[in-house]
């Protein structure tokens, strides 16, 4: 089997790209997978430390707020349609699948010119403009949400789920393990509350500057924390911790061992990206969701309210942030009945074997 798999640009769309690629890989040990990026994003690095080949289209978004940084975009987005046609024509794939984000609009688009079978995996309750555009060219889409026949054609939507790091999808079996390890990494027991805080692979300015204002909470009440910042607000982080001269924090830049941070903590503070909440179902601990405003039709929002409908988790808003975060934390924090109230509701809408189910829909497609 070869297989073309595109898209990126976030974590959001490389993780459930290279979960697909593992469990095609796990089946068919012998199927070739060639990923297709977007240059200078962070699918160039993520793929091959996961151990594929990526190659990188020049394509660039669409800015709308700056309107002056589009005149190279008509150029790159024609490069990328040539390149990709290439691409297709010489690997002569059997399928090709696409993830969102910017390369997968040129190489999905040559797919179907070729006709060569494609699939769309959408992460979103609110879709990309690109699998838009797409969705009544392609064989197959595959949603994480209902009610999606208002984006896309009915009779081609399968609900899978998102597909996850299969570390996480394995965690529930192996919390007890992972538990240990966990207390080792990152220095904590669990004879205190662990609050872990995640604001996606890039960071969230807002749910950071909400904790640096409020790190005396974590101090007075002897509690644990486990700071994911992201790149652009690590150092600041870790200069103010350092003043404090606290052992109940620890700051990350990035956490390569989130099944283990996932396992010791006891609530956990996230934004609404699609992979972020099919994650935090199937890890089941109680969830504070801070929505980002700047992704397209608000879609975040969306994402969550599909979990606080439910009494899954709570949401508060980005713009209140700073004010209500810690806040909202403290109740869920003294209330042990609310967070087993919301870790049964939350883990119910987990789905663990989404990759699974998009392998079977690729055989399906090709007849195998």
């Amino acid at each position: 089997m070869k297989v073309i798999i595109s898209g990126g640009g976030t974590g959001g769309h490389i993780f459930p790209a290279i979960s697909i690629a593992n469990a095609l890989k796990n089946k068919y040990k012998d199927a070739e997978i060639l990923f297709v990026g977007a240059k200078g994003k962070m699918e160039m690095q993520k793929v091959p430390q996961a151990g594929y080949e990526i190659i990188g289209l020049p394509v660039a978004g669409f800015q709308r707020k700056k309107l002056w940084k589009n005149i190279s975009f008509p150029f790159k987005l024609l490069s990328s349609m040539m390149k990709a046609k290439k691409i297709v024509k010489s690997f002569s794939p059997d399928i090709v699948i696409g993830v969102g984000g910017y390369a997968s609009g040129p190489i999905l688009r040559s797919a179907v010119s070729q006709k060569v079978p494609t699939l769309i995996q959408e992460q979103n309750s609110y879709p990309g403009v690109t699998n838009k555009i797409l969705a009544d060219g392609v064989n197959r889409i595959c949603v994480a949400y209902e009610n999606m026949d208002r984006w896309f054609p009915e009779n081609k939507i399968v609900f899978t789920g998102n597909p996850i790091r299969q570390n996480i999808s394995a965690l529930q079996e192996n919390q007890i393990e992972l538990i240990a390890k966990a207390q080792e990494t990152f220095g904590f027991t669990k004879d205190k509350p662990v609050v872990l805080v995640v604001g996606g692979s890039l960071g969230a300015l807002t749910i950071n500057e909400s904790i640096i204002n409020h790190l005396d909470y974590f101090i007075k009440n002897d509690i644990q924390l486990i700071w994911q910042t992201g790149k652009w607000f690590y150092e600041k982080a870790k200069e103010t911790v350092s003043r404090l001269n606290s052992t109940n924090i620890r700051v990350y830049e990035f956490i390569f061992e989130m099944d283990q941070a996932y396992s010791l903590s006891d609530v956990i503070i996230s934004r609404a990206g699609a992979i972020a909440i099919s994650e935090l179902c199937v890890v089941g601990k109680p969830c504070i969701l801070v929505p980002s405003p700047n992704v397209s039709e608000d879609h975040q929002t969306k994402n969550a309210n599909t979990l606080v409908s439910k009494s899954a988790a709570v949401m508060v808003k980005d713009i209140e942030a700073r004010e209500k975060l810690i806040e909202e934390l403290d109740k869920i924090i003294n209330s042990p009945s609310l967070q087993k109230e919301m870790s049964e509701n939350i883990v119910q809408l987990g789905i663990r074997d989404a990759d699974k189910r998009i392998v079977e829909q690729i055989e399906n497609i090709l007849g195998k």
